[in-house]
């Protein structure tokens, strides 16, 4: 996720971009640009929240429901520059989002890993069954 204000300067580093005077573009003044670019982090919230609680405790038929959803995030538009105040968050959110990822991530892996084994298990020849005679003593 690109966050608007904010360039990445390192692994893992952002710094304010250089100051741009387009802050008072959006419609409104301040305080409702301000306003816009909170709700706007409030659904990224909310939707990585989603997202880390459907991986930790859903089923796999959930986690594949959720996965086939019909609507795609779609990144609002004439915010504006991020106000500085929210730049620290927004940094805090992406790093959470790359962490959701990561997990997602490592439950592909674990996944084909185990789809693996099983394709395997069941491929392999069928063990021999055990035969008993009878004979008199």
């Amino acid at each position: 996720m690109t966050v608007p204000g904010l360039r990445r300067v390192g692994p893992g580093e952002l710094r304010s971009a250089p100051a741009n005077r387009a802050e008072d573009r959006h419609p409104g003044g301040r305080e409702e640009r301000r306003q816009a670019w909170a709700d706007a982090l409030d659904v990224i919230e909310a939707d990585t929240h989603h997202a880390e609680r459907t991986l930790a405790g859903a089923s796999a038929a959930e986690i594949a429901a959720w996965g086939r959803r019909s609507s795609d995030w779609v990144p609002p538009t004439g915010l504006g520059p991020m106000p500085a105040d929210l730049r620290e968050r927004a940094a805090r959110l992406l790093q959470h989002q790359l962490a959701v990822a990561e997990a997602l991530v490592e439950g592909i892996v674990q996944s084909r890993r185990q789809r693996d084994v099983a394709a395997r298990m069941s491929q392999s020849p069928s063990r021999p069954e055990s035969s008993f005679i009878d004979r008199p003593v």
